[in-house]
């Protein structure tokens, strides 16, 4: 997974100088690099590690005097030279500079932080990396390389492509693993890490489970406890709130007066403001290198005029939304509002006079959270008002948006959208409501599914069931008013992420919704595409569109909005096997959960396949016992097991059934259709019926109980007595990363499906030819993003310093204690007894 494409040594060299000289490029990549990634993919930030105490580690620095980065003639192309990332980059950074990169999107900034980073080796030009030579004109050094990556940290802009495991902390501590530390000092880097992120009351959950943002400061833990001399980051804040922004902009800070070398990838002026140096790109080339003084005034002219100031004494109201507290105001008359969309439909007309959006007590529970996403949330939104919603990570504000486009159904409470309960009305009317709320969800590249842009952008339009001509008229407008006529026949998994955005906006708008929702559309985006965005805000205000906007930006809610919602912070503490008191303090795990996962892996699977050797009642009464007994020690709710299993339990249901038409031993009872079913019919059925139930359960209660991680590191431990002739360990993480991303990949494929939804397609409803489109629609995109992930997973191993075959240490130890030696001679006298009835 982790082999690059590489030539042999004397055609790479060869090749790679012909192609600085010819303006070619043949692709100088080694063990460092994966299959390219798209421009502007998935970019590069990282942090090192805050503490009471000194951890920024110099080792990887051979001498304080070199450079910390040399880049000479550095040119990089991802088509093999049709067309230069970076082109011909010379750069200087001296030990402890703080640089910030900025420029438009598409600059080529990404790129060279991945350089910069040591996870792509360029095609022509040199590059020395904390004084390690990784790069001469001709081919990388896979050696230097790794010893410059231990000194270098590096995270990527969608942490959800970096996390490896399914527990906050054993991801935090991958890093420090993979870099042999002993378990003393992983422990001391993980408790200050998540610290310095304010996660450590999150140090137990499962990441999956968590918002965008809270991703984003695991991701950044992870990197500070690697301790590294140098750290790249790109745009760390832009999924955070205010607050957030502040805690890291602190720990850069912090970092830098400890002579920590600093990257800082950023489109935010005032994030430049510590700044040694501040780069400006444009078209793959530095056009600016100027120190902090000069580069505040003109960088923030020419890169961060995205905020428009409001007219003078247009103030929005800002609005607290607290539980059993409905943030209602009397909206001013708009005299635009009549000039509504030619989409709306006349039911939607006949509702205009109701409040747009009602939201009435609402609260919402997911089934693998502690606390509430949302809790007893009141608010009313006027027809064509503009509204911000603003709030912490986690504080519910994509679960807000999701509930609105009806998209979920809320756990408790009622919501209206210009007087309709979504929640009351069939698949299809919540279908046809869907025509009228338009949502852009916070990933675009999930929204996006067709072959071309064009395309994706006229699938809402087309599901209306409007004329060929109406539909291309839409579709010219959408792109028109976004300033993407150029990107019509491109595919969308070729656009960088402002292009993904930008087309994903496009598509919502076509279908001219009365109701617009947008979760933090100008993310990552740079000052021309962000002033796209807020002309077409006020463009669909003008219009009378009702629009709701999720932004963590108080200068944009303020710009924009004529009312801004702060919403509580009601963040949703994942469940797991130790679980989280109120405070974030740990409560003692379940007696099952507490078991090496070792001995629980090799107990359950021997209790699941002797179920298999049950033939009498008795045998069935003992086994039903132990297991009931098990499930006692796990402390699973019985109806929270029931719901995890209901549907396997009734396919047994039904195949145990089909074994009394076939078995005719016994007393006949009655017949059906003259087919005579008899007690041993009964019998058998009720036995395999119970049977697979006690397979069923007990494969639960393992799951429910043991992390993938745990799963994983109790698999390779049990393997690596063979590790002199498999690789073991790297099996044992094989299992881990799919185990993390399956659910991930699954995610996708749900958000695919909700983005067609949103726009009146669904595999749910329609003909069978409309559904076999829609499923089909829903193919390449998870393709696409499978290969995404498995290219961005790969470029993160590699900023984690994994190393295949290298001694890891382990921030888990697995001992066999009293309890787990009593389980499994509980587990040996059970399948004895089993045994001994079954002989009797």
């Amino acid at each position: 997974m982790r082999a690059a494409t590489a030539l042999s040594d004397a055609a790479l060299s060869s090749a790679a100088v012909a192609a600085c000289d010819a303006g070619l490029s043949g692709r100088a990549e080694s063990a460092i690099s994966t299959k390219p990634l798209a421009p502007a993919e998935s970019l590069i930030l990282g942090e090192s590690l805050i503490s009471t105490k000194p951890l920024i580690s110099t080792d990887s620095l051979p001498n304080p005097t070199l450079h910390a980065v040399q880049l000479n003639g550095v040119r990089f192309s991802y088509d093999r030279g049709k067309a230069w990332a970076l082109d011909g980059i010379d750069l200087t950074i001296r030990p402890g500079e703080r640089i910030c990169l900025t420029g438009p999107n598409g600059s080529g900034k990404s790129t060279l932080s991945r350089i910069i980073a040591g996870l792509v080796a360029p095609d022509c030009g040199t590059v020395q990396l904390l004084g390690h030579q990784v790069f001469d004109g001709a081919q990388p050094d896979p050696q230097a390389y790794r010893k410059a990556r231990h000194g270098i940290g590096a995270v990527f802009q969608n942490p959800e492509d970096q996390i490896v495991t399914t527990v906050v902390e054993d991801d935090v501590a991958f890093g420090p693993e993979n870099l042999g530390l002993p378990h003393p000092v992983i422990a001391q880097r993980l408790d200050a890490a998540l610290g310095a992120v304010d996660m450590a009351a999150y140090r137990h959950g499962d990441p999956a489970h968590m918002s965008g943002g809270q991703q984003q400061r695991i991701a950044i833990a992870g990197t500070l406890a690697m301790a590294p001399s140098m750290i790249v980051l790109d745009e760390p804040t832009a999924m955070l709130d205010s607050l957030a922004q502040a805690e890291v902009m602190g720990i850069l800070d912090a970092l830098q007066a400890r002579g920590t070398t600093i990257v800082h990838v950023t489109h935010r002026s005032g994030e430049t403001a510590h700044a040694d140096r501040v780069i400006r790109m444009e078209h793959g080339r530095i056009v600016a290198d100027t120190t902090i003084a000069y580069a505040t005034v003109t960088d923030a002219k020419a890169t961060d005029t995205t905020i428009t100031q409001p007219a003078a004494g247009a103030k929005p109201d800002v609005t607290h939304v607290t539980a059993t507290t409905a943030a209602n105001r009397d909206c001013a008359s708009n005299d635009s509002h009549s000039t509504a969309w030619h989409g709306m439909t006349a039911d939607w007309q006949a509702h205009v006079d109701r409040p747009a959006i009602e939201v009435s007590h609402v609260s919402m529970r997911y089934a693998n959270a502690s606390n509430a996403a949302l809790d007893d949330l009141s608010l009313t939104i006027e027809p064509g008002e503009t509204v911000a919603i603003m709030g912490r990570n986690g504080s519910g504000k994509t679960t807000l948006a999701r509930l609105l486009a009806a998209l979920e159904k809320p756990s408790a409470g009622t919501i209206r959208i210009a007087g309709i309960d979504p929640a009351t009305r069939s698949r299809r009317a919540r279908k046809e409501l869907r025509r009228q709320v338009g949502l852009v969800m916070q990933r675009p590249e999930r929204q996006l599914f067709a072959e071309t842009v064009a395309e994706d952008i006229a699938y809402g339009p087309s599901n209306q069931h409007l004329a060929p001509a109406e539909v291309a008229s839409r579709v010219q407008d959408a792109m028109t008013l976004l300033h993407i006529s150029h990107l019509a026949q491109r595919s969308p998994a070729s656009l960088s992420g402002g292009q993904q955005r930008l087309a994903a906006i496009a598509g919502v708008i076509a279908c001219q919704p009365g109701i617009l929702i947008m979760d933090e559309p100008t993310a990552s985006l740079d000052a021309a595409a962000s002033a796209r965005i807020h002309e077409l805000v006020r463009a669909l205000h003008d219009r009378g569109v009702t629009i709701v906007m999720i932004t963590h930006s108080p200068e944009e809610a303020q710009t924009l909005a004529s009312r801004i919602i702060t919403l509580p912070e009601h963040a949703a503490t994942p469940l797991s096997v130790v679980e989280e008191g109120e405070q974030g303090e740990a409560r003692p795990a379940s007696f099952v959960a507490s078991l090496d996962p070792r001995v629980k892996m090799v107990a359950f699977l021997a209790l699941m396949f002797t179920a298999f050797m049950i033939h009498t009642p008795v045998q069935l009464a003992l086994s039903a016992a132990l297991v009931a007994g098990i499930v006692a020690a796990a402390r699973i709710s019985p109806l929270r097991l029931l719901a995890s299993i209901h549907m396997f339990l009734a396919l047994f249901v039904m195949m145990g059934l089909l074994n009394v038409f076939f078995v005719r031993t016994g007393a006949t009872l009655f017949t059906i259709a003259s087919v005579p079913i008899t007690t041993d019919g009964l019998s058998v059925a009720m036995l395999y019926i119970c049977r697979f139930a006690l397979v069923v359960i007990l494969g639960a209660v393992l799951l429910e109980t043991t992390t993938p991680t745990a799963l994983a590191d109790g698999f390779g431990s049990l393997l690596s007595p063979l590790h002199r002739v498999m690789h073991t360990q790297e099996l044992a993480l094989v299992m881990s990363l799919a185990l993390r991303f399956l659910p991930i990949l699954g995610r996708e494929t749900r958000a695919i499906m909700d983005a067609q939804s949103a726009r009146g397609g669904s595999i749910e409803t329609g003909s069978p030819a409309r559904r076999i489109k829609a499923m089909s629609a829903i193919i390449v995109p998870v393709f696409a993003g499978t290969l995404r992930h498995a290219d961005n997973l790969s470029l993160a191993l590699d900023a984690r310093c994994y190393e295949e075959g290298a001694r890891r240490t382990h921030w888990r130890l697995m001992r066999v204690r009293t309890r787990d030696i009593a389980f499994g001679v509980l587990a040996a006298v059970y399948i004895v007894a089993l045994i001994v009835l079954g002989l009797m």
